[in-house]
C-alpha cells in the first residue's frame, strides 16, 4: 500500500478474510482518511471486489479501469476524496442508496432516496451546514410560482420565480405537481415543455426552507405524497426541458427525467447537495444516473463542480444545444 492507494491483489487476497469487513472500515478506509477504499486496478475491472467493497458502509474506488460494481473508477483520486473526506456520512450514504437503483422500479428508487434524504436531514453534517448559511425570508409567500401556457397544440410550463433564479420551494412544488397531475390524469399527450423564466431554469431548492421542518420523519412523509419528480416522469415522454442560465440540484434532478433536455450555451449546471450534508431530493439519485451513469454521478456530488452545456452534452446529461 502507497499513499492510501492499495494493490489490487492485495484486497482481492483479503475478500475471503473473515475479518474483511472491519479490515475495510477500520484499517484500509482509515488511511485513505475517508471512508473510502481505493484501489489501483489497472486494466482489471476487478468487479469481484468492487462487489464485496459495495457491501461495506465505504464508498470503492477504482483507480484505473473499474467495472460496473465500483461505486468510482477514475484516474485521479483526489478530488473525490476531498469531498468524501469533507462530509463522510452523506458520501457514503450517497453511494448507497445510487447502488440501489438499479435493482428497484423507478417509484421504489424514489422511496429509498426519500428514506436516505430524510435520515441525513437529521445527521451532524447538515447540522453543521444549517448552522452556517444564516437565516432568510421570502416576501413572495402569495405569488403565483407556475406559468402554464397553452396554445392548443402544446403545453408550455414556466417555473416563475425570476428574482429569485426560480428557487424551487414547496409552493413551487405544489403547484408543479398540480399541472402535471391533470396533464398525466387526462392522457394529454400533446408536446410539454418545461422551461423558467427571467433567463434561468432553477437555481435549486429554497435555502429559506432547508431545516424548516424540525422532524425528518415528517419530513420523509412529504415528499412520499407531494414529490414532483413521478409526476414529471408520468408526462417525461412527450416532455422537453429547455434550460437556460443555472440549473442547480433540483433543477436538473427534474429536468433529467424528460424524454429531451435541451440547453444554450449560458446553461450551468451543478449537484451541490452533498457539500450540505444531504444527498438528491427532487429524484435526482434517479433521474441523473439514467443519463449519466452511477459512477459518474457520484463523482459529480462529490466534487460539487459546475459543468457548462458542451460538458453537459458530453456527459449525456443534455441532448442538444440550442
Amino acid at each position: 500500500m502507497q499513499g492510501g492507494i492499495w494493490p489490487l491483489e492485495e484486497v482481492r487476497a483479503a475478500i475471503d478474510s473473515v475479518d474483511f469487513d472491519r479490515l475495510a472500515v477500520d484499517g484500509i478506509a482509515a488511511v485513505a482518511g475517508a471512508p473510502a477504499v481505493v484501489v489501483d486496478v489497472g486494466d482489471d475491472p476487478a468487479d469481484d471486489v468492487g462487489a464485496a467493497l459495495a457491501a461495506l458502509p465505504v464508498v470503492g474506488v477504482a483507480l484505473g479501469a473499474g467495472g460496473q460494481s465500483w461505486d468510482l473508477a477514475v484516474d485521479d483520486p483526489g478530488p473525490t476524496l476531498t469531498g468524501l473526506r469533507a462530509n463522510p456520512q452523506a458520501s457514503v450514504v450517497a453511494a448507497q442508496t445510487l447502488r440501489l437503483g438499479p435493482r428497484l422500479s423507478q417509484a421504489d428508487a424514489l422511496l429509498a432516496e426519500s428514506l436516505a434524504y430524510a435520515t441525513l436531514q437529521a445527521g451532524p453534517e447538515h447540522a453543521r451546514w444549517l448552522a452556517g448559511r444564516g437565516r432568510r425570508t421570502r416576501r413572495d409567500l402569495d405569488q403565483p410560482r407556475i406559468d402554464v401556457s397553452d396554445d392548443g397544440d402544446s403545453v408550455t410550463v414556466t417555473l416563475n420565480r425570476p428574482r429569485l433564479l426560480n428557487l424551487f420551494d414547496a409552493a413551487m412544488r405544489d403547484q408543479l405537481v398540480d399541472v402535471l397531475k391533470a396533464l398525466a390524469a387526462g392522457a394529454d399527450d400533446r408536446p410539454v415543455v418545461i422551461t423558467g423564466a427571467g433567463g434561468n431554469f432553477c437555481a435549486g431548492g429554497d435555502p429559506a426552507e432547508f431545516g424548516t421542518v424540525d422532524d425528518p420523519a415528517a419530513a420523509h412523509l412529504i415528499r412520499s405524497r407531494a414529490n414532483a419528480a413521478p409526476w414529471v416522469a408520468a408526462v417525461a415522454g412527450h416532455t422537453t426541458a429547455r434550460i437556460d442560465g443555472a440549473c442547480v440540484g433540483a433543477g436538473i434532478e427534474l429536468a433529467a427525467f424528460c424524454a429531451t433536455v435541451t440547453a444554450t450555451e449560458r446553461a450551468r449546471f451543478r449537484l451541490p447537495e452533498l457539500s450540505m450534508g444531504l444527498i438528491c431530493g427532487a429524484g435526482g439519485t434517479v433521474s441523473i444516473p439514467a443519463r449519466i451513469g452511477r459512477q459518474r454521478t457520484l463523482e459529480w456530488l462529490l466534487t460539487d463542480a459546475e459543468i457548462g452545456a458542451l460538458e453537459a452534452r458530453r456527459w449525456g446529461l443534455i441532448d442538444d444545444l440550442v
